[in-house]
């Protein structure tokens, strides 16, 4: 049997920051280790000096090239012009597979894909949500939109890849069983990411890493480090790392209650020098599906309380000791009081690195996002492929 060929894949997504940057960012340099060409493509208007080195990081991996547009966040009249500019790029670039992440990558792949089958090109057209649309609620007129049209867009679907149980399960309650393939593929991380860190002697009793906005919960760990401090009965001492727009807002907030001098606040930086600053890791988030942040915590040998929302569950274990519940600042306390004064709560509630290698490895997550590219691009229709190749000229 032949060896695959070599495939041409371009990944669209809307802000180079978080879990979705990280997401792509592990496909591309395993795939194009593996010895396929990749590009990315992705707004130009987010993003920082953080991003830009990390961007330069995978710049040699990047054959197709880096394409940066404006892609507003918000639904507008102006992403005509966006998607008419993606049509043009993606067009020269000829891809086998346009893979759409989050919701405007997601708009961005599968429309394009679609224009250029008109155009008797078949490209396939994949999309993963990370979240996103997903965190709407049916029962608000907006979430009704946004999950109709999320249906709407199956008809130009190749195939939906769901990164956790939940996000499948999700899906299926919001928008509807699935029409189009669909694939269960863990996010993962890499074997350098599998090595203990180890704490620095200056360092704080609990970080924050992430974005800077509500949904992400910055606001209850503020609160929570207050109650905590409350249930010890001393002075202690955390740092939150990252940026966003409700930055200034969590400043006031620490100011107001005193704790301006124990909380600290960072740029965002590379994980491995934020996990050198705590052994303690708190994800208080309102809503996730799943997020790079407890995976690289724990391969990083870290501890990691986590609220009980999206597929942290599948990772820390269903019924862990680490898990709070959600939006809820006393719960938190409780549980980051327990890991600071619980002699051996580390080694008796984080799950074992080797289980989570067995099943969040980086490796695993490209080779099985390959397997379905082929599966698609070489299928009963794939010959169709580049027949046609010339219109496009």
């Amino acid at each position: 049997m032949a060896e695959p060929r070599p495939l041409r894949i371009l990944h669209c997504f809307r802000s180079p920051v978080g879990g979705i940057f990280r997401h792509v960012r592990d496909l591309v340099e395993e795939h194009s280790t593996a010895g396929h060409e990749i590009g990315i493509l992705c707004d130009s208007s987010t993003g920082g000096e953080h991003e830009d080195r990390l961007f330069d990081d995978i710049r040699p991996f990047l054959s197709l090239g880096l394409t940066r547009i404006p892609i507003r966040r918000s639904v507008a009249l102006s992403d005509i012009g966006v998607i008419w500019e993606t049509y043009k790029k993606i067009k020269s670039l000829r891809p086998d597979v346009l893979h759409g992440h989050g919701a405007k990558g997601g708009v961005l792949a599968r429309l394009v894909g679609s224009a250029l089958r008109v155009n008797r090109y078949r490209v396939a057209r994949l999309y993963t949500a990370h979240g996103g649309s997903l965190h709407y609620s049916r029962s608000s007129l907006s979430g009704q939109f946004v999950l109709r049209m999320e249906r709407l867009q199956e008809y130009f679907t190749d195939a939906l890849v769901f990164i956790c149980e939940y996000e499948r399960d999700t899906y299926a309650k919001k928008v509807g069983r699935p029409r189009s393939m669909t694939r269960l593929i863990y996010n993962g991380i890499g074997e350098r990411d599998f090595q203990t860190i180890p704490t620095r002697s200056d360092a704080v009793h609990f970080i924050y890493v992430g974005m800077l906005r509500d949904l992400k919960g910055p606001d209850l760990f503020v609160d929570a480090f207050a109650r905590t401090e409350r249930l010890i009965g001393r002075p202690l001492s955390a740092l939150m790392i990252g940026d966003g727009p409700d930055r200034e807002k969590y400043r006031d907030m620490m100011v107001e209650r005193g704790l301006g001098k124990r909380i600290g606040m960072l740029p965002p930086m590379r994980v491995q020098e934020a996990f050198a600053m705590a052994q303690t890791l708190v994800v208080p988030s309102r809503a996730e599906a799943m997020p790079y942040i407890i995976l690289e915590g724990l391969g990083a040998g870290k501890t990691v309380i986590a609220s009980r929302v999206g597929g942290i569950p599948e990772v820390l274990g269903r019924s862990s000791p680490a898990l709070v519940a959600p939006d809820n600042a006393d719960d938190l306390a409780r549980v980051m009081a327990d890991a600071l004064t619980t002699p051996g709560w580390h080694n008796a509630v984080m799950p074992s690195i080797d289980s989570v290698k067995s099943v969040f490895s980086s490796s695993v997550m490209a080779r099985d996002v390959l397997k379905l590219y082929h599966a698609l691009v070489e299928g009963p229709s794939a010959s169709e492929s580049h027949e046609a190749s010339v219109n496009l000229s």
